[in-house]
């Protein structure tokens, strides 16, 4: 008889089937190939409006390729925690990393509730430790988690006690409602908590509108004279489990300001990852690690569990590096207007790049293994620690510990643990104090491996891309599972310049990446990633590139019909059917896929339309911003994205806002030159023409029309007033830029 062990699986993965999807990509392809050949075949017999054409359709193809390789294996994980304990009676330590860096763009309240949901999963306490990280050094939020961590005390066995579903108390307790059927006592305890939570929202409220939240003495006094960006390192003990085994426990909690000096490079977000990863090495070094952005709460108390079942197991400990939970969110405007929701990319690219090596490391909602992100370990060393080897690549000594990870010998001595795949689990935090303050020194990493081949890797705006790039290199595939309810719930950014300021970052890092040394072609060739893996990677990371195709494609209607021509197929032409079957089935095909998500019809309108603005703006300053970097001119900036659940709707509907910013002249240009050309044409001053010959034909008007349609939010800001008009000096920009636009057009054409 098979021992217990190998009769109760841990996850399946399961291939799911998609045939008439393949059949509707495929036919897509196909006709953009064939637009192509019509294209290369009659190019002698037109000018460059026809050649730019094809160079915007041929990236068009490739793109389209890349997404039909992207979409082809779609698979789902299904996962069984309910066996995960009587595989593993001892269940692992984890650790789990919050972070955040500024408390106006997100407020401690939010941070709060993320680490309150932490420390309330349903997961022993004494095998967790969570450490927040706050890059702004702020003591409203040092505050904020000390006056938490109280109210953690009662809420946390309330959690457990009746098995609550959602463990943020700012989402658990949105709803009024309890249970006709509930008892007596979970009433009146309910009433009890739900009144604590309100005491605790008040405290930190007020404590918020204060230049400082309480008297700078005692613990809080190390707050006193700080800046910032200029600063000594800041841990603090906050919540320290006694290991009592009780459903009363509430795991480790550790407050981390990183130490910054003006002169020194701190690495956004990767740099405070690596800090975070070495003060746990030297605290608890739990051999997996969670990391999650402040403002995305554990919804499903399961999660850790459930990251459990594929991280641990035989095959997993040889294959699965990390586990990537979907960003999903709460409370967006009705029809997602802004296209932040990625419900249907999660659906299917999602699952079809997890049928390939798996999918990105995203940057939150993570569970990796501590010696694969950290350490840097190859899957074929996973089995070599079998073996009881003790070092990264069977070379390192103790010399060579010190030399790739830094001085702190504590640390290095972690690493061993680590490595053996020992608990390194003191059992007084405080005894640790030392080391931390020495591992999360400004200058610990100088002269070491940290950033470069352990750890989070620099040189890039999205670092957690380019660190699970580094995974997949060596070899290592990750998880994809899409749990119900879902894992993890964040905040999507609730209006436009936020939104696009948001992807404008994500193009610049993805940008950066793929023009560095780490780029996923020597990956390709040097590692072990997966060739289709290697395209799935070019797809994603060349979204900054596709802003100048989008962006030529999209002005060449107005150019048309300014310049009295043509870069569609007359009416009269059979050549004209390809061109229409594209745009036709296209936007079937995506309007199938939201509505099989369940999505409306109205959102899928918005996120056809912001792609168009997406691409045409915020993916263009990410590009421009890559080029001067590279040219030396500039370097690129984090810009923090500002985390708040307030949306502007208003019956139902939600306005587009704008500001000053310069993202919103290029969309605002673009509509301003449409607008032109389609009134020079209603005034006659360009004839539609209608036979075979030279002339704008009806196919350029109906694409500028189409264009003027994709861009209608803009053409409601050109008459709105407030943070709903679009301001003045980009509309004078904006009129600079389509004037000279319609001047030379008609110069070309004269």
């Amino acid at each position: 008889m098979a021992p217990k062990e190998f009769c109760l699986p841990l996850y399946e993965k399961i291939a799911r089937k998609n045939t008439i999807q393949r059949a509707l990509d495929i036919t897509l392809l196909f006709l953009l190939v064939s637009l192509l050949f019509y294209r290369l075949l009659s190019l002698k017999n037109h000018g460059f409006v026809w050649l730019l054409a094809y160079l915007c359709e041929s990236w068009f193809t490739f793109n389209w390729f890349l997404i039909v390789n992207s979409k082809w294996n779609p698979v789902e994980f299904k996962t069984y925690p309910e066996n995960l304990e009587e595989r593993f009676p001892e269940l692992p330590p984890v650790d789990m990393f919050v972070t955040t860096a500024d408390p106006v763009l997100e407020p401690p309240i939010i941070t709060v509730n993320t680490v309150l949901a932490l420390l309330a999963v349903d997961y022993p306490a004494d095998k967790l430790a969570c450490y927040l990280s706050d890059d702004g050094c702020s003591p409203f939020t040092f505050y904020s988690l000390v006056e938490a961590t109280k109210f953690a005390k009662l809420w946390v066995p309330f959690c457990k006690k009746y098995k609550i579903q959602v463990r943020a108390p700012f989402r658990y307790f949105s709803d009024d409602l309890i249970s006709s059927g509930a008892n007596s006592e979970f009433k009146q305890d309910w009433k009890k908590m739900k009144a604590e939570y309100e005491h605790l929202s008040l405290k930190i409220e007020e404590a918020g509108r204060k230049s400082a939240p309480c008297d700078l003495t005692g613990e809080f006094a190390v707050f006193s004279k700080v800046e910032s960006s200029n600063h000594p390192t800041i841990i603090k003990i906050i919540g320290e489990n006694k290991q009592s085994f009780g459903d009363d426990d509430v795991p480790h909690l550790v407050y981390i300001s990183r130490e910054k000096r003006p002169n020194h490079p701190h690495h956004f977000k990767a740099g405070a990852m690596n800090v975070l990863s070495r003060v746990s090495g030297v605290m608890t070094n739990a051999p997996f690690i969670l990391n999650v952005d402040c403002d995305m709460f554990a919804n499903n108390p399961q999660v850790v569990r459930q990251a459990m079942c594929q991280l641990l197991g035989s095959e997993s400990e040889r294959e699965i590096g990390f586990v990537q939970y979907p960003q999903c969110f709460y409370d967006g405007p009705k029809d997602d207007p802004y296209g932040n929701q990625f419900q249907v990319l999660t659906e299917y690219l999602g699952r079809g790049i997890a049928g390939i090596q798996g999918p990105f490391y995203s940057g939150t909602g993570c569970f990796h293994r501590r010696k694969v992100i950290i350490y840097g370990l190859w899957p074929d060393n996973a089995e070599n620690q079998r073996r009881n080897h003790t070092s990264i690549n069977g070379k390192l000594d103790d010399y060579g510990l010190l030399k790739e990870f830094g001085k702190s010998k504590e640390f290095s001595e972690s690493v061993t643990y680590a490595l053996k795949g020992k608990k390194y689990f003191p059992n007084n935090l405080s005894d640790s104090l030392g080391a931390a303050f020495e591992v999360a020194g400004c200058g610990y990493e100088f002269g070491t491996s940290w950033g470069t081949k352990v750890g989070w890797i620099y040189g890039s705006m999205t670092e957690d891309v380019l660190t699970g790039l580094g995974i997949h290199k060596k070899g290592w595939k990750s998880a994809f599972p899409m749990p119900d309810p879902p894992a993890f719930l964040g905040c999507a950014p609730s209006g436009c310049a936020a939104a696009l300021t948001q992807k404008k970052r994500w193009a610049t890092g993805l940008l950066e990446i793929i023009v560095s040394k780490n780029s996923p072609i020597f990956a390709t060739l040097t590692g072990k990633l997966q060739f289709r893996m290697f395209l799935v990677y070019i797809w994603f990371l060349t979204w900054g590139v596709s802003s100048i195709p989008q962006l030529c494609y999209a002005a060449l209607p107005a150019y048309c019909i300014i310049a009295n021509s043509y870069f569609l197929p007359k009416v009269q032409d059979p050549a004209i059917l390809i061109p229409v079957a594209i745009f036709v089935i296209y936007n079937l095909l995506t309007l199938r896929e939201y509505l099989k998500t369940g999505m409306s019809i109205r959102a899928w309108w918005n996120n056809m339309r912001m792609g168009r603005i997406t691409a045409t703006s915020a993916y263009l300053f990410g590009a421009l911003s890559v080029v001067l970097k590279l040219l030396g001119l500039s370097d690129t900036i984090f810009e923090v994205t500002q985390k708040d659940s307030d949306s502007d709707e208003t019956n139902g509907t939600t306005k587009f806002t704008f500001d000053e910013s310069p993202i919103f002249v290029p969309g605002t240009t673009l509509l301003l030159v449409h607008l032109t050309a389609l009134l020079a044409l209603s005034l006659g001053l360009r004839p539609l023409v209608h036979d075979v010959g030279q002339g704008v034909g009806l196919g350029e008007v109906l694409s500028s029309l189409w264009t003027v349609l994709c861009f209608l939010p803009f053409l409601k800001g050109l008459f709105r007033r407030g943070k709903y008009g679009i301001p003045s000096p980009t509309i004078f920009k904006s009129t600079s830029l389509a004037l000279a636009f319609v001047y030379f057009s008609k110069i070309s054409w004269s």
